[in-house]
């Protein structure tokens, strides 16, 4: 039988700018945030995963060996688009599982501020024709797919095109989703953005891709998040303490995009995101329902909207119902992005899939301060780089 798999230390830094710190020093703090947190040192890892995308050398993992300790393990350095650090921890888990080592880390960071937004890039002339406000591959037809390279135009069209298919969905409803979420980072102190906006500021702030304006946008900045994983028998030889903080890891799934005719002109988040999480239901043994909280994959407000859908929360077309009823508030049935979202907690690439584990686990371990949900002891982490991966995550509070 495979044994469990248990996070034993997790840490973030605050994310935002950081001028005087490079990527290798984010990395650093983060991850000795997380031993520290585990209460273990690097000697005690037996594998390292470490994921970056931008600015840090090809061999990133040796290099933050090189500040926190070399001692000759493995090292699989991990690029895998916004899904980098979800998959940088798969990949420690698997290690654990297969029995390679008893601990391994795993640590994801970017340094990103004054980039701009998220996959932000020059409108192509198809975009344009589609598009009256000619930003960065608006879409505002649903008379057919256009191309766009952009992920503003992208998930414009994927908020478009569930609009088109159900009634109630419209700029405002979307608005108010990142009223929500803006609303949720006021009491997170590691989030970017800590200011709450009025729905009409919102609506009328500027307009990157419709329905999304610029505060229903995931906007760039630096950040790393680490994590300690350890097996379910060394975990037993670890001190009570240890052992109550510790998260049970129920389910780890990763999943790509699968052939679809539609698909070949526009990323499919919507089935490889449901197949994760269908699978890490099974792996779990646990349902939509069990959910004491979810961090989801907010790079624009309409993406929060469908992945409502395609996680399971509510049944097929019941997006709009469930957000109507203020079942995804934190004081709500399901409280969705708790943390302020990547849209005000920001989206250091690399470092959001660990950090969306991170916020999951503070809650579990009851350790979330003013922003705590009170008896979480189930949490789902989903994040989705574009076109290529899709992780999910479920978590259980430690029974002891």
């Amino acid at each position: 039988m495979t044994e469990n798999v248990w996070i034993l230390g997790i840490h973030m830094t605050k994310f935002g700018k950081h001028p005087e710190k490079d990527t290798i020093d984010l990395a650093v703090e983060a991850t000795l945030g997380a031993l520290a947190d585990g209460g273990v040192g690097i000697n005690d890892i037996g594998v390292l995963a470490a994921g970056n995308l931008f600015g840090g050398p090809a061999t990133f993992g040796q290099s933050l060996q090189k500040q926190i300790g070399q001692t000759g393990v493995p090292v699989y350095n991990v690029a895998n688009a916004c899904a980098t650090g979800a998959t940088a921890l798969r990949v420690a888990i698997m290690a654990v599982k297969a029995g390679e080592t008893d601990m391994g880390l795993a640590v994801g960071v970017e340094k990103l501020s004054g980039t701009g937004l998220l996959g932000a890039g020059a409108a192509t002339k198809a975009d344009e024709q589609w598009s009256p406000q000619g930003r960065l591959g608006a879409v505002t037809s649903l008379e057919g797919r256009v191309r766009t390279d952009t992920m503003p135009g992208v998930f414009a069209q994927i908020g478009m095109e569930y609009a088109g298919r159900h009634e109630g969905v419209d700029f405002e409803l979307f608005a108010r989703i990142a009223e929500k979420n803006h609303a949720h980072s006021t009491l997170n102190p590691l989030a970017a953005y800590q200011k709450r906006f009025t729905l009409e500021e919102i609506m009328n702030d500027v307009m990157i891709a419709y329905p999304n304006t610029r505060p229903m946008c995931s906007a760039n900045c630096d950040g790393a998040a680490a994590a300690v994983v350890v097996s379910d028998s060394k975990l037993r030889t670890l001190s009570l303490q240890q052992r109550r903080r510790a998260v049970k890891v129920s389910a780890s799934v990763l999943t790509s995009d699968p052939w679809e005719e539609g698909c070949q002109v526009l990323p499919d988040v919507n089935t490889l995101t449901q197949q994760a999480a269908g699978q890490a239901y099974e792996l779990a043994g646990v349902v939509p329902e069990d959910l004491g909280l979810v961090e989801l994959h907010d790079c624009f407000a309409t993406a929060e909207l469908v992945h409502y859908e395609n996680l399971s929360l509510c049944a097929p077309g019941g997006a709009v119902d469930l957000f109507e009823s203020g079942a995804t508030w934190r004081d709500g049935r399901i409280p969705v992005n708790v943390s302020g979202g990547l849209e005000s907690k920001g989206h250091p690439v690399s470092a959001t899939g660990i950090a969306n584990i991170w916020e999951v686990a503070t809650h579990l371990r009851g350790e979330a301060g003013s922003r705590q949900i009170d008896g979480a002891k189930v949490g789902l982490a989903h994040v989705i780089g574009l076109g290529q991966a899709c992780a999910v995550h479920i978590l259980e509070k430690s029974a002891v």
